[in-house]
């Protein structure tokens, strides 16, 4: 049987840090917390488990899983954000395979809870990830804040029963809040590449997105919440490239 290590980043998230940590103890060999300076009760609560608690000044989502990947004591890692918990059908997969990890990693479906509603569709579910892997053959990579789990080899992968379970939104100002700080990050790592936002990226793409999600991926089904989430969607779509086009302006 595989010794497994799980790893959370972690700031102010003494909402959902429990609840997180509840879902796993019991699949756990190593819990490792890598925390960003927390102003909150974010590390009391942490502590109050069997967990390692790290403190880390962040450094970009991506950079700061990478840096807890070498936390850890052991190879095998699911690796969780602090706003997720594992289904009990997810959990008894995990077990399950404990005791025969034959591939390189599993993938996972995540369902989100949108201010109480759980979203089945609106481009949210499944939302197939990799979470759950061997980190001597990979590491994070992606374009922040949208970070994913990347082999760096050829690489055997299956999926799991069971979703994780996402608690994004307790209320709209948490989704307006979140827009925002995602955008900036994202039009700031999308100048970093030298991407480009032409007017018509700025125009269509919002439109795109709005229509792909509410009618193609029946985001209608979810009633208000669908409907919310398709225009949010869209809104972040513009607001990233209109940042975006802003910084080129202050750099030129």
């Amino acid at each position: 049987m595989i010794q497994l290590s799980v790893v959370i980043i972690t700031l102010n998230e003494e909402k959902n840090i429990a609840r997180c940590l509840d879902s796993v103890k019991d699949i756990a060999d190593d819990i490792v917390i890598v925390d960003s300076n927390s102003t909150d009760n974010t590390e009391a609560i942490c502590k109050s488990y069997d967990t390692r608690f790290i403190q880390h000044a962040f450094i970009g989502y991506i950079e700061q899983k990478n840096y807890a990947l070498t936390q850890t004591k052991f190879k095998h890692v699911l690796s969780l954000d602090a706003d997720e918990a594992l289904s009990d059908k997810l959990k008894a997969s995990i077990l399950q395979i404990k005791s025969n990890f034959e591939a390189d990693g599993y993938t996972m479906n995540r369902l989100t809870n949108y201010i109480g509603t759980w979203v089945r569709h609106c481009g949210w579910y499944p939302d197939t990830k990799l979470r759950l892997f061997n980190h001597n053959k990979g590491k994070w990579g992606g374009i922040n804040p949208h970070d994913e789990f990347r082999f760096t080899d050829k690489a055997k992968t299956k999926h799991l029963k069971g979703d994780i379970l996402h608690y994004s939104y307790y209320s709209l100002q948490d989704h307006y809040k979140q827009i925002d700080h995602f955008t900036d990050i994202a039009a700031r790592a999308y100048f970093e590449k030298g991407k480009k936002a032409p007017v018509f990226k700025l125009i269509f793409s919002p439109v795109f997105k709005f229509i792909r999600d509410y009618f193609f991926l029946l985001g209608f089904l979810d009633g208000k919440a669908g409907l919310r989430i398709c225009y949010f969607s869209a809104v972040t779509v513009y607001n990233k490239y209109k940042k975006l086009r802003n910084i080129y302006k202050q750099n030129n």
